[in-house]
């Protein structure tokens, strides 16, 4: 979780902007009454702590950094904004932003650039565009939306022969918690097909979540565990046993389950029941719990 340290505006363009504490973001947009909303470049955004560290190097009697200098319209605490990819997502109260632009040119040499010599907004501002409008407001909480990619596994659904209920089912109750699914699939039972995609998925395209269906049991085909357990750098056991211990509350064949959970890089990935009965009373159960471990992961929290 991060916060919102300053909220800035300029009226004009070619002024630096002043913080105002709190402002109405307009979708698709930007800022109200921020010269430069309406652009291809929405919002500006700039981490807190690449600004303290310049201030502890630059700054002098020549020169004040205060909230804007650089250009930002929002200064973040608890984000390494330059590091996150386009099309991260974060919402703060009502207002969801995604990123469009990570850096920028400098065109011309700000006041700044002129006084220290060096800017910071080229190499660690990040641009935004408003997808969803609302008030923005100093000390508010700001959170990056979680992302979640989905693997059915079913021979049968895979064929055409049973429609797929529990990966549509995932990405429901995962975008009910919030959360952006960004890819879904449907594979075979075939443990090299299933692990291609999850090292791909966890390598390239990089969501915080795997959630796979269907392949966990102990017929001959299901070979979902074996795949992720290939695809994995680092075991997560308690996420599975946690779940096999809830779900023999509901019904003994629970225990029937070789369900896995695994960490790949920045990517925990978690094996659920075919069912879609069993995959809601998971998903129901985890979900809460899951995104202090993922944040954890990702360096966004503590442990």
């Amino acid at each position: 979780m991060g916060s919102i340290e300053a909220v800035c505006i300029s009226e004009k363009k070619g002024t630096v902007k002043h913080d105002i504490g709190s402002c109405m973001v307009i979708e698709d947009y930007g800022l109200e009454n921020d010269a430069h909303a309406g652009s291809e470049r929405q919002v500006s955004l700039l981490s807190y702590d690449k600004v303290e560290a310049f201030k502890k190097e630059h700054e002098s009697g020549k020169v004040s950094i205060v909230p804007g200098i650089f250009g930002e319209n929002l200064l973040v605490k608890g984000y390494d904004l330059a590091g996150m990819s386009v099309g991260t997502r974060f919402i703060s109260g009502d207002v969801l932003l995604e990123l469009t632009q990570i850096g920028k040119q400098c065109h011309s040499g700000c006041e700044i650039m002129k006084t220290a010599g060096e800017c910071i907004m080229p190499s660690n501002g990040v641009f935004a565009k408003v997808l969803k409008g609302g008030v923005i407001s100093k000390g508010a909480e700001i959170r990056r939306v979680l992302t979640a990619a989905v693997i059915t596994a079913s021979d049968r659904s895979f064929r055409g022969e049973r429609e797929d209920r529990s990966g549509p089912l995932i990405m429901e109750l995962t975008r009910r918690a919030g959360c952006r699914v960004v890819e879904q699939l449907l594979l075979p039972d075939d443990e090299d097909a299933i692990y291609n995609e999850l090292v791909r998925l966890s390598d390239e395209v990089m969501p915080d979540v795997i959630f796979t269906t269907g392949g966990t049991g102990f017929a001959e085909r299901d070979r979902t565990p074996e795949a992720t357990m290939r695809a994995a750098e680092r075991n997560a056991p308690g996420i599975a046993e946690a779940i096999r211990a809830y779900s023999l509350g509901i019904t003994p064949r629970a225990m029937l389950s070789r369900a896995v959970s695994v960490i790949r890089k920045k990517t925990l990935i978690v094996n659920l029941p075919g069912s879609p009965k069993a995959v809601k009373e998971c998903l129901d159960y985890l979900l809460p719990t899951l995104e202090h471990g993922i944040l954890i992961l990702r360096g966004e929290a503590d442990g």
